[in-house]
């Protein structure tokens, strides 16, 4: 998912969801993305590699959160 309208964004809100209130995604600033083929840690590990940005790794839901915020990692 890149963008993710105000709306959608209040609807995925709940208690220990982990979204965020003014989530990178309603600028269109973040993508959560699978690569077919490639296991989650080693997406996870390569993004941390660019150091550049937030990376989150979402083991549940197999997916690798990607933002330009300020460099983080989870």
């Amino acid at each position: 998912m890149l963008y993710r309208s105000p709306t959608s964004n209040a609807a995925l809100r709940k208690p220990g969801s982990g979204v965020a209130k003014k989530s990178y995604h309603m600028r269109g600033m973040a993508a959560d993305i699978r690569v077919p083929g490639v296991d989650l840690q080693t997406l996870h590990r390569a993004a941390r590699n660019a150091r550049a940005g937030c990376v989150g790794k979402y083991t549940r839901s197999n997916f690798v959160h990607f933002d330009v915020g300020p460099v983080r990692y989870w």
